[in-house]
């Protein structure tokens, strides 16, 4: 009886190394046409979902909206840029030197900045754009008394149309009574025709490249007036409606500030005059709490006793009891 002989040594290494697809059954899987039918269901539901969930896209508020849509306003903001009593005039560093600002305790944050960016409120947002302004007898009667007269009794103008301003009807200035006021209602009322032709945007505008892409003073003027912020208040964007974590209306916006956003709404930082740079600071201290956890005793051990990792691994530990684990 003779027996077979034994395969070649590289027979047996070929098949040692045989695919399994070789020896067990296999289908065609077509991997273009999952991914194009992958790629038209992700589409389809992108659109669908932007149209159902996705937020309105308002138009931005411009210095010329503004002057259609709340004149007074615009004559109540310039007569406070040139009275320096305005937001942006007393607001301090990195604009000016108005006031201490932001302080974290006794440590004061925004005056350290310096004036980066150099801002006088009644000159910068309210004379220079008049001053390019073509010849006018009244508008150049009127810069010229503002000139000519003393620091002091400019600001005694200012503040007396800014008061009067304050108890005319709405705020209208057709309706303020008959005062000291210099020149100050005649360069408010030009300065409000200048916003109304959408010009003042421009001049405001940084001209420092082609393009002039800096919005700096436009913005400043914008928020020193109460326009922006009603319109803000009305979309449920300002800062006691969680503005920060949403976008206009009731739609969500950027819940990953949940954390941030959420100290403005409790005191201390609520009534604080100080709460950004509160804020800040407290968030700063959480942030090196989180990265520093892996190394504070009894914090690090906090997963293991509380045991949370075996309510997402429960397949596997009923499938493994205590005693197949040794």
């Amino acid at each position: 009886m003779t027996t077979p002989a034994p395969a070649p040594a590289r027979s047996r290494r070929r098949q040692a190394s045989t695919p399994d697809s070789h020896r067990f059954p296999t289908r065609p899987y077509d991997l273009v046409k999952e991914f194009v039918i992958a790629m038209v269901v992700v589409t389809l539901l992108t659109v669908a979902l932007a149209a159902v969930f996705s937020s309105p896209d308002e138009k931005p508020i411009s210095l010329s909206g503004w002057a259609a849509g709340a004149p007074a306003d615009v004559v109540t903001t310039a007569t406070a840029e040139l009275a320096g009593t305005s937001t942006s005039a007393t607001y301090g560093a990195p604009y000016n030197a108005g006031s201490d600002g932001q302080k974290l305790g006794p440590l004061p944050l925004q005056r350290w900045s310096g004036k980066r960016i150099p801002v006088d409120s009644a000159n910068d947002l309210v004379l220079t754009p008049l001053r390019q302004l073509p010849a006018n007898p009244q508008l150049t009667a009127a810069l010229a008394q503002w000139d000519q007269a003393p620091a002091d009794q400019q600001s005694t103008w200012s503040n007396a149309y800014s008061d009067a301003l304050t108890t005319a009807p709405d705020g209208d200035p057709a309706q303020v009574p008959p005062g000291s006021y210099g020149p100050v209602p005649v360069l408010a009322a030009q300065f409000l025709d200048l916003a109304r032709t959408g010009g003042l945007e421009g001049m405001l505008t940084s001209s420092s490249s082609f393009y002039g892409g800096n919005a700096t003073k436009p913005l400043l003027l914008l928020a020193d007036g109460a326009f922006a912020e009603d319109q803000a208040t009305a979309q449920h964007l300002a800062g006691d409606q969680w503005g920060m974590m949403n976008e206009t209306g009731k739609y969500p916006g950027q819940p990953w500030m949940w954390l941030y956003t959420f100290w403005y709404q409790v005191k201390p930082f609520s009534s604080s005059g100080n709460a950004d740079a509160l804020v800040w600071g407290l968030m700063v201290v959480l942030s090196i709490g989180f990265v520093l956890t892996p190394f504070l005793p009894g914090v690090r051990s906090l997963p293991r006793r509380l045991g949370i990792y075996k309510l997402i691994w429960r397949d596997w530990y009923a499938s493994h009891p205590p005693s197949s684990r040794a």
